[in-house]
């Protein structure tokens, strides 16, 4: 792939090593009378970004997505609390890092300096034994970033250090896609830092807060999927592990603005409405059956969490091959993972931090004090003096008793900050959700790309290879872009620039040898 410019002012972010896809060629805008038409099914970031990337091509575009609201798994919806405000709901925190180069592309469509987002001082963890780590302090670039981190870190000591094998860690040095998943994808991230021997006080604190972000437990996450995370975030960018977070809720500041521009470029939005099927008709083109009715369409993008995506196909007899529909049915979804928001009568203490990764604090994975950022949990604590929490625990066993998990994170909330005890709950909301995907071992092979055996059928989400290092909320923007651009390939349109992280090692040095390590 070609490599970026070298100006500084071309790039999304600080990393000089920022790589850039160019946009494939074509004309810049369809005829208006003879535009092609496209469905995108489902209301998610990559159905939104797909959305954006045709109609901005001159597409004509239509989006349906079964819930009332748009955002997929970063949605948010209005609640009554019992003392008669007006509230945003939500699936719970998510942090955009400024690695995410393709999702923030999607954001400056609407807020060209990203002024709706804030960012967070640091990215503190907790262990419950009393250990603490952060990253506000550790260099950003590569190796610095890890040799600082250890520097830095209470989790590592001389002793640890000198038991590790740095052989085996050396596959986390020059990871590429899909090298990665041919040499690790078999092998789960636990065993993979058994082998190393890291230190257990920083697997707990660290790298499994980061594997259980996949909403995954260590143990059935594949290595390959870690590594990559590792490179993306860690020891492949520049970027940092700082990250930003939105300063209202997420259908406010980020889903509101892009529906907006959407509808300017003549996109129809339709939300409440689940697309029942989708028929390949044998002249070409295909039939979508939605409960608005039947239309006919040039193209269709399946944008669906892995649920939804089996679900549609499983009712689209005419769709794909055997293999393919095969593949498609076995995806696997996460184990379910709880977000318990409290309204609280009294103020979290001001020395806490607004967001914090937790370990050994029982199911709870980390705790956000909402009003430390977003705008309308602050506006609700400066009116009644108190404040909003919100507790995530990811990976919950499949019959976990809803009631006793719910109580337990409130718990483990008064055991890390022991004043939020003193606090009456004004009301409480929680979501109990299981629709992500899991990354288990040896299941890359089986995961759908964007192209599928039906021509003008593609598909996007965070489930879907895209032969490039990146993940989560990122993955998810990055293959809505390329779901289009391979739609607007067909139709003679220009496609769309795209920029990952580096796509291998940054050290010559490093990058040898972990290929010695692999022979």
């Amino acid at each position: 792939m070609t490599r970026g410019p070298h100006h500084r002012s071309a790039r999304p972010g600080r990393d000089r090593q920022a790589r850039l896809l160019p946009a494939p060629p074509g004309a810049a805008r369809a005829d208006r009378d003879g535009a092609p038409r496209a469905a995108v099914v489902g209301g998610g970031i990559a159905g939104l970004t797909a959305a954006t990337a045709l109609a901005e091509r001159g597409v004509r575009v239509t989006l349906y997505e079964r819930e009332p609201q748009l955002g997929g798994r970063v949605a948010g919806w209005p609640t009554r609390l019992t003392d008669g405000t007006t509230a945003t709901m939500s699936r719970g925190f998510h942090a955009f890092f400024r690695q995410y180069y393709n999702l923030r592309a999607l954001l400056r469509r609407t807020d060209p300096l990203l002024s709706g987002l804030v960012g967070l001082p640091d990215y503190p963890l907790h262990h419950g034994s009393g250990r603490q780590d952060g990253f506000r302090h550790v260099p950003r670039t590569p190796p610095l970033s890890a040799l600082g981190f250890v520097a830095l870190s209470e989790s590592f000591t001389p002793r640890d250090l000198t038991r590790m094998r740095p052989r085996a860690a050396l596959p986390l040095l020059d990871v590429r896609v899909p090298e990665v998943y041919e040499r690790l994808d078999l092998v789960s991230a636990h065993d993979f830092l058994e082998a190393i021997n890291f230190p257990a006080a920083a697997r707990h604190l660290a790298f499994e807060v980061f594997s259980r972000s996949f909403f995954a437990d260590p143990r059935e996450l594949s290595a390959a999927e870690m590594a990559l995370m590792f490179h993306v975030y860690f020891l492949g960018s520049s970027e940092g592990l700082l990250f930003d977070v939105p300063g209202e809720p997420f259908p406010q500041a980020l889903w509101d603005p892009v529906a907006g521009r959407l509808g300017r470029l003549r996109a129809r939005v339709r939300t409440g409405t689940a697309v029942h099927g989708v028929s390949a008709l044998a002249a070409g083109g295909f039939t979508v059956s939605a409960a608005s009715g039947e239309e006919p369409y040039d193209a269709v993008v399946l944008a669906l969490d892995p649920a939804g995506l089996r679900s549609v196909v499983s009712r689209s007899e005419s769709l794909g091959d055997d293999r393919w529909r095969e593949r498609v049915a076995r995806l696997r979804t996460a184990p379910p993972f709880l977000v318990s928001r409290l309204w609280l009568d009294g103020p979290v203490r001001a020395d806490r931090p607004g967001f914090l990764g937790t370990s050994g604090f029982g199911a709870l994975d980390n705790v956000s004090v909402l009003d430390r950022w977003e705008g309308e949990a602050a506006r609700w604590a400066a009116r009644t003096g108190g404040s909003v929490v919100e507790l995530h625990a990811y990976a919950l066993p499949e019959h976990a008793d809803r009631a006793t998990t719910q109580k337990e994170l409130q718990s483990e909330l008064h055991r890390l900050y022991p004043e939020t005890s003193r606090s009456r709950v004004i009301d409480a909301r929680h979501e109990w959700r299981a629709d992500c995907p899991l990354f288990p071992l040896g299941g890359y092979a089986e995961r759908p790309t964007v192209g599928t055996p039906t021509p003008g059928l593609v598909v996007a989400g965070d489930v879907v290879r895209t032969g490039l290092p990146v993940a989560l909320m990122e993955r998810a923007a990055t293959s809505g872009f390329l779901a289009a651009n391979a739609l607007l390939r067909r139709w003679g349109l220009r496609g769309h620039a795209l920029w990952t992280v580096p796509d291998r090692g940054r050290s010559a040095v490093l990058r040898w040898a972990a290929r010695r390590a692999g022979r």
